[in-house]
């Protein structure tokens, strides 16, 4: 790719930003409307649970596939399909007549979105070649994560209560249409000098994985929990998990790497991945039924009080990646698991909802921690990993974050199903809140889980493990490892 101005570098930077932006921006406006879609439809839970993990899931699934492909025909083609069709996909979502079409289009939707972040990530590497100015870029592109989640509640909350909940799908319009002409005209083509080759096999094991186990997640609440459409749905997602543990390690270029999970601290980094946004979907989902439905707040005023942890997320995020630069990941794990356990606790054992200091306390608490736990995430996965591998091993740190988001409001949607269901009062709001509590202590599980699998895969014995599979998995002396924040590869200015 040939050397680009400073301008037109930053012009390739915010265009990709925008990409983010849309996708980021559609998941936190939609929680906010979930209660005013499930009234017009007259949705569950689990039809609410869907309208979100639909997309998650098949965005998930679609990832690593969308990165592989973007390194083999172009990355500009890729990122220019997946503006379109996630751009489609927002217009058939605002057209939606029923769950059911929505539900749908949410998954064309992901189908784009998959195509957008993980390969606007090899454009911006690939375009700030000189390593502090690639720094300080990824730095903005994961500062408008913040941005989204604290402009998310109030921009939805607003046009749900003008113009209503169609009008959220309405904003990925005009922008995805100026990214794709800008993208069109100033980001410049790339591909990967050795592509990887496509392994169908292993990825329709991960979407059967993936697919059937949030479905049995998801329906058992109604279904039942030993009903055979459940249990086949649970063998399908076993069987196929089993079959991706026998298949992959077979091929020369699997899908995904399983020796890669030799190394601790990209382990450890797959884990907490899952459990901190585990966490968030769990904690978006409850926060936002339980403003609206419990608390009888229209959906502007929910987004209000959901800027306390937005506004923590956005501050915290930039002075984690400060602190992984100069301590490395450990103090910023260590100081997430901490926060994110003390908020679930607050709510799941002192009632922190009930009472105005103690829900903002707990709201605070929460944006800290996830502000916290991002950075040291991606650090973690590729910080010793063979340069070669390192777009993979980042793929992979981003498709746990989505299984993660999938999973936590599937479990925590189920959970709070069932005490619903089972509730023997004549108040909904009497029955949700305890409903509730087991919820929150899963929440408080999933911070507790940070702090330990952080405290465990960050220290001497951790990165001797990555150290011996960098190693193993290099392929050849000149493929050196990715370093630890602020530590240069050799050859780097």
């Amino acid at each position: 790719m040939p050397e680009l101005s400073h301008r037109r570098r930053m012009l390739v930077l915010a265009i990709c930003c925008m990409s983010l932006l849309i996708v980021s921006l559609d998941n936190t406006v939609l929680n906010v409307a979930l209660p005013t879609m499930g009234r017009e439809f007259d949705a569950g839970v689990s039809g609410m649970q869907w309208t979100i993990d639909a997309y998650t899931l098949v965005l998930a699934s679609l990832l690593m596939l969308a990165g592989s492909t973007a390194d083999r025909i172009g990355r500009r083609k890729v990122f220019q399909a997946g503006l379109l069709v996630f751009t489609l996909g927002s217009v058939l979502c605002s057209l939606a007549p029923n769950l059911e079409c929505l539900v749908a289009f949410r998954m064309i939707q992901a189908v784009g979105g998959s195509m957008l972040n993980p390969v606007a990530m090899s454009i911006i590497t690939n375009t700030f070649t000189e390593p502090r100015e690639r720094a300080r870029a990824i730095g903005v592109w994961g500062g408008v994560v913040g941005i989204s989640m604290a402009a998310g509640p109030l921009v939805g909350g607003l046009l749900v209560d003008s113009v209503g909940w169609r009008a959220i799908f309405w904003v990925n319009l005009p922008v995805g249409l100026a990214a794709l002409f800008l993208t069109t005209r100033y980001v410049p083509e790339s591909r990967a000098p050795k592509p990887r080759r496509p392994d169908p096999v292993g990825q329709l094991l991960v979407i059967g994985v993936l697919g059937a186990l949030t479905y049995a997640i998801i329906e058992a609440p109604t279904a039942g929990w030993t009903s055979p459409l459940i249990m086949t749905f649970a063998a399908t997602a076993a069987t196929a998990f089993a079959g991706l543990l026998l298949y992959e390690p077979r091929r020369a270029e699997p899908l995904i790497d399983l020796r890669f999970f030799r190394s601790a601290p990209f382990s450890g980094a797959t884990v907490i991945a899952i459990a901190a946004f585990a966490a968030l979907g769990g904690f978006l989902f409850l926060a936002t039924l339980h403003l609206q439905d419990v608390r009888g707040l229209d959906a502007l005023h929910a987004g209000l009080w959901m800027l306390p942890m937005a506004a923590m997320t956005l501050v915290c995020a930039p002075l984690s990646g400060r602190l992984v630069g100069a301590r490395g990941p450990r103090p910023s794990l260590l100081i997430a698991g901490v926060a994110m356990t003390a908020s679930g606790v607050l709510f799941a054992a002192f009632e922190a909802e009930n009472a105005v200091p103690s829900r903002v306390l707990a709201y605070v608490l929460f944006g800290l921690g996830f502000g916290f736990v991002n950075a040291p995430i991606t650090n973690t996965a590729v910080a010793g990993m063979p340069r070669a591998q390192a777009g993979v091993a980042a793929a992979v740190a981003s498709t746990s974050r989505q299984i993660g988001q999938t999973l936590g409001i599937a479990v925590i949607g189920a959970v709070l199903a069932s005490g619903v269901a089972a509730g023997h009062t004549a108040s909904y709001a009497a029955d949700f809140t305890h409903a509730s509590r087991p919820a929150w202590w899963i929440i408080a599980g999933c911070g507790a889980a940070v702090l330990a699998v952080g405290a465990l895969t960050s220290g001497k014995w951790a990165q001797g493990t990555a150290r011996r599979t960098a190693e193993r998995l290099a392929e050849g002396p000149g493929d050196v490892p990715v370093p630890e924040v602020g530590r240069p590869l050799p050859g780097d200015k």
